[in-house]
């Protein structure tokens, strides 16, 4: 009898845990939900160091704001999902995409033909410029000036990809750092003589720091999209959301109200 009994508990907690297994991989295949909501929660990836587009205001706390953020929002909620965000280095996100780690990328991240490649990218939704900061009175102020310099770029970034190409233009030295907050660093420091940066996020430098000053280069190639998974189902919904934002006018007061306080 005992053994009967035994047997009959031990089939019990078999089947249960069967049961929950399969549950776990129902819930795997259809993406992770909202504990709240019945909403799918979509992970995006960005370097929160690159205001405004994403960076982390710590006079009014740990949260990561800026374009790309309130970007993320409209697109989101528009498409009927709740997001998180998940801060890493630049250099990192394309490959977190390919490995399912994120979602989608939101990061100022230019639409380049060879990340074309590893991704798929949404409409543009902003073009930059490049800038060539430097220490103030550094008598650097104009392209033919880095030679013999050793200057700063991002990994991974468009300004990385620039930085070679004067290079192979002007003789120079380019280093690599992970985050724009280190650039700024090395050249205070005079371990750079001077960075390759966006221009909107250099020009917060500027306003902040007045001991070290920049001047604008050529537009940078592609501009800034959402980077998506190779054939991802995500990339025409957000597609045609972000479509919609730039025709009627919400992706233009997204970022007049990140440029000019709006």
């Amino acid at each position: 009898m005992k053994k009967i009994i035994s047997f009959f508990f031990i089939s019990i907690l078999v089947i249960g845990l069967l049961a929950a297994c399969g549950t776990s991989e129902e819930a795997s295949s259809n993406g992770s939900k909202d504990k709240d909501s019945d909403k799918k929660v979509l992970t995006m990836g960005t370097s929160a160091d690159y205001a405004p587009f994403e960076y982390i205001d710590t006079a009014k706390g740990d949260e990561i704001i800026g374009i790309d953020v309130d970007i993320a929002k409209a697109v989101t909620e528009k498409l009927g999902y709740e997001f998180k965000i998940q801060d890493m280095d630049f250099g990192g996100l394309i490959q977190a995409l390919q490995s399912g780690q994120v979602d989608f990328v939101l990061s100022a991240m230019s639409a380049t033909e060879d990340r074309k490649k590893s991704v798929d990218f949404s409409e543009i939704y902003y073009t930059s410029k490049h800038m060539i900061v430097s220490k103030k009175d550094s008598g650097i102020t104009k392209v033919e000036d880095l030679k013999g310099k050793k200057i700063g770029a991002q990994l991974g970034s468009i300004q990385e990809e620039k930085a070679k190409e004067l290079a192979e233009e002007v003789e120079m030295t380019v280093e690599n750092r992970n985050r724009i907050p280190e650039l700024i660093q090395e050249i205070k420091a005079g371990r750079f003589d001077a960075a390759i940066i966006e221009d909107t996020v250099a020009q917060g430098y500027l306003e902040n720091n007045d001991d070290i000053e920049g001047f604008t280069v050529e537009d940078a190639d592609g501009g800034y999209a959402i980077a998506l998974p190779k054939d991802s189902e995500l990339t025409e919904e957000f597609n045609k959301a972000l479509k919609e934002m730039i025709e009627n006018g919400e992706l233009d007061k997204i970022l007049k109200k990140w440029f000019e306080g709006e």
